[in-house]
This record gives structure tokens, sequence and C-alpha cells, in this order.
């Protein structure tokens, strides 16, 4: 019902699509001629939807990321905002700006440390799940995981760093930021 023929050449392969043609229609000038096309074109055709679930299982991740960041920036800011009396108190009894930016900021790394942990183990009870999705890779890659934990605690450190620098500013005799 179906015949497949494969060409090799030097040449551009576009070029010889009206030669292949007429080769075949020398043959057979009633032989249909249909779905012309590369090798690298087949490739293409072949890994589109793949590339298409790639592309998109990025993009969820890096919206992820994004309000991981905004909602560790809410929370550090909601804390010091609650704290603000206290830090001030401290300003006011010596406590210098940058001992009160290394608390809140140990305290962010402390959440930022917990939640990478607690995922990381969720992750790793739950690696099967996704072992047949994974071309190339274990689920259980060290670098790959010691990457992700490494980059998800530099990002809660980048959120948490407005928050903190609010917190070392306190006026210690108004109990707000400068």
């Amino acid at each position: 019902n179906r015949v497949t023929f494969e060409v090799k050449a030097a040449v551009a392969p576009a070029s010889l699509t009206g030669a292949i043609r007429n080769a075949v229609r020398s043959v057979d000038k009633e032989l249909p001629i249909t779905n012309v096309r590369t090798q690298d074109e087949q490739i293409d055709d072949t890994l589109r939807q793949e590339r298409l679930f790639a592309t998109l299982t990025s993009a969820f991740g890096l919206l992820a990321l994004i309000l991981a960041s905004i909602g560790i920036y809410g929370i550090m800011a909601y804390t010091v905002s609650g704290r603000t009396h206290e830090i001030g108190i401290r300003m006011a009894l010596g406590a210098q700006p940058g001992q009160v930016l290394r608390m809140v900021l140990r305290e962010a790394w402390w959440l930022a440390f917990t939640g990478v942990g607690v995922g990381l183990t969720l992750s790793l009870g739950t690696s099967h799940l996704i072992q047949t999705m994974l071309y190339g890779l274990r689920p259980t890659d060290p670098i790959t995981l010691a990457a992700a934990g490494t980059l998800l605690v530099g990002i809660a450190l980048v959120a948490s760093w407005i928050p903190a620098w609010r917190a070392a500013h306190i006026d210690p005799m108004h109990g707000a930021a400068v």
C-alpha cells in the first residue's frame, strides 16, 4: 500500500524535490508522491509533542518558582512588620544593622532549608512515579537534586533580602523602617 524512499544527497534537500518527483513519474505516472520531507523534518515531527511538553513543564516550573519567591517575600515582610517593635528594641539596645540583617536572613534560610529538605524527602519517596518520563536521567540524580535545592534556597534568600534590609534599617525611636 505504501512505499518509502530514502535519498542521500550532497546538495540541499529542497532542491532535489522536483528531480525526485520527475524520476518517480518516469517510472509510473499514476504513482502519487506525498509527504516529501527531510530527515530533520521527520525528527522534528516525531519530537514535537515531547518538546511542547518540556516547554510547558519548564514554563510552569518557572511560574511556580516566581510564585514561591513572591510568597516567601510576603511571609518575611509580614514577619518583619510583626516584629518591628522587637527589632526596634534590639536596635535601641545596641544591635547593629548587619546583625539584624543576618538575623532575618538566617530565619529565611532556616525556612528555605526546611522546605527544601521536606521537598527532597518527598521527591525521593515518589520518584518511582516519574521514572518512565525521564530519558537519560535518574529521578534520584544527586547533582540535579542538589542544584534544585541550592537554587530554591538562593531564591528564598534573594526574596527575603528586602524585608531583611528594611528590618536592619528600623528607627528605634519610631519603630518604623527609615
